[in-house]
C-alpha cells in the first residue's frame, strides 16, 4: 500500500468510543498510547524486538513479548520473553520459554497461560495430514502447547495438539507443514476453560483444563486462517477476525464474524463496501467496545478502525506511523504491521488515574 496519509484519517466524536488505543509495530521496539485524535499520549520502550503482543492490565501495568534466540525455524509473533512493565517502564515481572509464541494472558488467580511451539516426534509427523508436501521447517513439524505458570515460573497445567486424532485435523489447503496447529489464541473463559484458534486448521475450539481436551469447535475453510476469538454477550456469541486467505471467496478479503456460541453458526458480519479493500492474510485482530461498536485490527496495512454498531459505518480510522518493521523481502522496505490492537477508557481499571487530561 502507498500511504499517503498515515495517523488519524478520521474520527466521528459522536459515535466513537471515547478512549485511548495501544498497539506496537510487530519486530518493532515500542508499544504507544493514542487518544482519539491520534496523539500520543504514553509509550513504553521495550527491552528487546517486539514480539508482536502486549495488552494492559490493571494499575496501567502492559504484560508484552519481547523476542529471544531461538534454534525453532519459526519466526511469526515469536516472542520468549514476556514481561510485564510498570507504567514508567520497569520490569516488575518476567518469565522466558524460547517457544513462546503469539498470544499469553494473565489469569484471575495470577498465573499466566501461554502457547509455545515444540518439534513433534517423525513417528508422531508421520501422522499429520494436509498441507503442502516437503513444505515442513527443516524437516520437522511444530506443534502447540497451552501452558499455565505460576508467577515463579512452576507449570501447574501443558497440554498440546499432538493429543488430537491427528488423522481428524488435517492442516488446510496450500499450507506449510512447519506447524501443525499454529495456534494463534488463548482466550480465558469465565469458566475457566479457553477460547483458542488454530490458524492452519481454519479452526476455532475450545480447550477445557479439567477434561483435558477440546469440548467444543468448529471449522471453516471460508474463514481463511481466524485470528483472536472472544466472547462477547455474556459468552453467547464469538467475535473473530476472519483473514479470508483463500480461494473462495474471490478477490480474496477478511472480515469481522459472530458465531452463536452454542451452535457454531455464523450471526453477524461485517465486510468492507469495496471488500477486497480490507484484507490482511496473517495477523489480525477485534474488540467489542463497551458502546457495542467494534475496534478492527487490519494488521499487514497497520491499520486500526471503529464499526459503528447499528450503522456499521467506519466512525475512527487510524494508520500506525511507525514503520520499523523490516519484512525478510527483496525490497526490504520497513513496514507497519501491527499485530493487535486494544482500546481502553480512561476510566477503566486499566487506565484509571494514569493519565492526565
Amino acid at each position: 500500500m502507498d500511504f499517503q496519509k498515515i495517523g488519524l484519517l478520521k474520527h466521528d466524536a459522536n459515535r466513537s468510543f471515547a478512549g485511548y488505543t495501544m498497539f506496537g509495530t510487530l519486530f518493532g521496539s515500542s508499544v504507544r498510547l493514542v487518544d482519539n485524535q491520534g496523539h500520543e499520549v504514553h509509550r513504553w520502550d521495550l527491552p528487546g524486538t517486539f514480539g508482536g503482543h502486549a495488552y494492559i492490565i490493571p494499575g496501567g501495568r502492559l504484560l508484552c513479548s519481547v523476542q529471544v534466540p531461538t534454534e525453532i525455524p519459526l519466526n511469526v509473533a515469536r516472542g520468549g520473553r514476556f514481561l510485564e512493565l510498570s507504567w514508567d517502564g520497569e520490569i516488575l515481572w518476567e518469565h522466558t520459554d524460547e517457544a513462546q509464541h503469539h498470544d499469553f494472558r494473565r489469569l484471575p488467580d495470577g498465573n499466566t497461560v501461554y502457547i509455545g511451539w515444540r518439534a513433534m516426534t517423525d513417528e508422531l509427523a508421520s501422522g499429520v495430514m494436509g498441507g503442502m508436501p516437503g513444505s515442513e521447517a527443516k524437516g520437522k513439524i511444530y506443534e502447540d502447547y497451552f501452558r499455565i505458570i505460576t508467577p515463579e515460573g512452576e507449570t501447574v497445567w501443558e497440554w498440546s495438539t499432538s493429543k488430537l486424532n491427528l488423522e481428524q485435523y488435517p492442516i488446510s489447503q496450500g499450507l506449510h507443514r512447519g506447524g501443525f496447529c499454529h495456534a494463534n489464541t488463548v482466550c480465558p473463559l469465565a469458566d475457566g476453560n479457553f477460547l483458542i484458534s488454530f490458524r492452519n486448521l481454519d479452526m476455532i475450539a475450545v480447550l477445557s483444563p479439567e477434561k483435558n481436551g477440546l469440548i467444543w469447535e468448529k471449522r471453516n475453510h471460508s474463514w481463511g486462517r481466524p485470528h483472536d476469538p472472544q466472547p462477547i454477550d455474556g459468552g453467547d456469541r464469538i467475535l473473530f477476525f476472519a483473514n479470508g486467505a483463500c480461494e473462495i471467496p474471490a478477490p480474496q478479503r477478511s472480515a469481522v464474524v459472530e458465531l452463536d456460541a452454542g451452535t457454531g453458526e455464523e450471526v453477524w458480519r461485517w465486510e468492507a463496501d469495496i471488500p477486497w479493500s480490507f484484507y490482511s492474510h496473517v495477523c489480525g485482530g477485534v474488540q467489542r467496545l463497551p458502546n457495542g461498536n467494534t475496534l478492527v485490527c487490519e494488521a499487514t496495512n497497520g491499520r486500526i478502525f471503529e464499526i459503528h454498531r447499528d450503522s456499521m459505518e467506519i466512525v475512527w480510522d487510524f494508520i500506525n506511523p511507525d514503520f520499523s518493521c523490516w519484512l525478510k523481502t527483496p525490497t526490504r522496505k520497513p513496514s507497519n504491521i501491527t499485530y493487535r490492537a486494544y482500546r481502553y477508557s480512561a476510566d477503566s481499571p486499566e487506565l484509571s488515574g494514569m493519565i492526565n487530561t
